[in-house]
């Protein structure tokens, strides 16, 4: 059997180009903190890496921290500080911040302090895009990244977070932008890496797949990525809407990620969903990866206003630039065909119990 990858948003398959990129990395010898002609090629290479993330961010070199990914970066910036977010957050976020700020049922959240409060500008689960505020603390930046165009330093935000696998890098390894002038207290203790705010030897192989990813998915934007996802996106719930009914997809109102669809249907639930269509060889997921193994109710869709018995039932279909549309079109026939299952198992039920 033939699977079909459609959980991209919780973790992208690698690049060839990253692929390459890791490859010469480790070819390259020396420590970027030694002063020798190894140690000095080293530290080339991971200021050229550093360039071109920044490029793609972008935001200037000196700005771009280097860290073990979102979720480190988001400790690097957040801890220590009162923070206000919403419930839509990633729990990354979640774990530094107040959630206190509003959602409303399209997923868009109000922000009545921008330089006392974090917010995402895209969510994994929903896709749903967020216009930031001018003066914004933080924002997750994960999911946006290398799918919608955007620039840090036309944002407007003192910091961003971001990882390289949601792009087709490699995992464990991201990043923090920092706007020029923001004070950042290094959690890791150790040498001077990173101008003294991440300690620690850089993870050169790491880094330099990052900096290839992250290229080569600016390099998709530029030639109509976005685009050719959002058809495939839209064409998938189209069909799913066209035989199933009660289906709704959250979001769906607001301006979202061009690769991500949200779909819910009440009362069947959406671990069983995923389940089954793993059986079926597709791969989707039931909220964000760091939360979707846990059987509870998403708290991205309890934000939106979903009742918590509702909220667990919803599965996110999540694509990519190599995504085929006829693969996506299988994934609608066989998730119509268990919904209908499902359906006929409901109203059997039903009948029985009128009896």
């Amino acid at each position: 059997m033939n699977r079909i990858y459609l959980d991209w948003n919780a973790t992208a398959p690698l690049r060839p180009e990253a692929r390459e990129a890791m490859l010469a990395a480790t070819e390259i010898v020396g420590n970027p903190s030694s002063v020798h002609a190894e140690g000095r090629a080293a530290k080339s290479a991971l200021e050229r890496a550093r360039e071109q993330v920044a490029a793609a961010l972008g935001a200037e070199g000196a700005d771009v921290i280097f860290t073990s990914g979102a979720t480190e970066s988001a400790a690097l910036i957040l801890a220590g500080r009162d923070l206000a977010c919403a419930g839509v957050e990633h729990a990354a976020v979640l774990g530094w911040c107040r959630a206190s700020l509003q959602t409303d049922p399209s997923g868009r959240v109000a922000v009545a302090a921008p330089g006392a409060s974090t917010l995402q500008l895209a969510n994994p689960e929903t896709g749903v895009i967020q216009d930031l505020p001018q003066g914004l603390a933080v924002s997750d930046l994960t999911q946006a990244f290398g799918k919608i165009p955007f620039a840090f330093n036309w944002l407007g935000i003192e910091a961003g977070f971001v990882s390289a696998h949601k792009l087709g890098g490699p995992r464990g390894v991201g990043a923090l932008v920092v706007r020029r002038g923001t004070e950042i207290e290094a959690r890791l203790k150790g040498g001077g890496q990173e101008q003294g705010r991440r300690a620690g030897t850089e993870n050169l192989i790491g880094i330099m797949g990052f900096a290839a990813a992250a290229a080569a998915a600016q390099n998709d934007l530029d030639q109509g990525s976005g685009e050719k996802m959002a058809e495939i996106r839209d064409s998938l719930a189209a069909r799913l809407e066209s035989g199933a009914e009660l289906i709704t997809f959250p979001g769906r109102e607001s301006r979202r990620l061009p690769n991500t669809l949200s779909i819910l249907t009440p009362g069947w639930r959406g671990e069983t969903q995923v389940m089954q269509m793993d059986l079926a060889g597709f791969a989707v997921s039931a909220g964000s990866a760091c939360s979707s193994g846990k059987v509870r109710p998403s708290s991205v869709l309890t934000a939106m206003g979903y009742a918590p018995d509702c909220a667990g039932d919803a599965i996110r279909v999540s694509i990519g630039p190599t995504t085929d549309h006829r693969d996506v079109m299988r994934f609608a026939d066989a998730w119509l065909a268990a919904h209908a299952r499902w359906r006929q198992r409901n109203d059997q039920r039903a009948t029985a119990g009128r009896m």
